[in-house]
């Protein structure tokens, strides 16, 4: 079942995620990649306010191409999450409540994810053009010196993600390498009675 969801994410919405929903994504959210990261998290340390009131807002893990002529934003798939990973429990401690990247995340993100109640969210590698459709606005807000790394305010409509980790410590890809270990090994009991 898909689930539609309207940004900013709310304690109420949080709370009725699973790890493998599937969502789509309507409402404002945030995109930048680690040297956005990197800025924020040196702004909270020095007390200085970030670009944007990052209370209850989602970022996504991107770093754009440029726009054609008509088209708000050129291709927007999303950057490796990992990269992001020693800066995510800070902006998640400040408010952060979404994230929407690919690949698994550090021990130390799932856990202020669980403690501070956010979550992980997946959008498929590869698929940046087809990603960029759902993009209605794209406004740099910030960080302008980084070109098309600066942190954008984009506007989206049914922008399709996945469920990764939610705020119950489900963990789609831990959940999904469980399954598969269950069933190789119930195979491989059927092969061996087999012989």
């Amino acid at each position: 079942m898909i689930k539609k969801v309207t940004l900013p994410l709310t304690e109420e919405t949080l709370r009725d995620l699973r790890a493998g929903d599937t969502l789509l994504l309507t409402g404002v959210m945030y995109a930048g990649r680690d040297a956005v990261h990197k800025r924020m998290v040196e702004a909270l340390e020095q007390g200085k306010p970030l670009p944007f009131d990052i209370k209850g807002q989602t970022i996504y893990f991107m770093g754009p191409s440029p726009a054609r002529p008509g088209r708000p934003i050129g291709s927007a798939g999303p950057t490796t999450s990992g990269r992001m990973d020693s800066y995510s429990p800070r902006l998640i401690d400040a408010g952060l409540k979404g994230m929407i990247g690919k690949g698994m995340r550090s021990q130390a993100v799932k856990d202020a994810m669980k403690k501070y109640k956010a979550v992980y969210l997946g959008a498929i590698g590869g698929a940046g053009a087809l990603i960029s459709k759902s993009i209605k606005k794209a406004d740099v807000i910030a960080y302008e010196d980084l070109g098309t790394e600066a942190l954008l305010r984009l506007e989206v409509e049914d922008f399709s993600v996945t469920v990764i980790n939610d705020i119950y410590g489900g963990d789609l890809y831990e959940e999904g390498k469980a399954k598969y270990k269950k069933e190789h090994s119930a195979l491989d009991r059927q092969q061996s009675t087999k012989s």
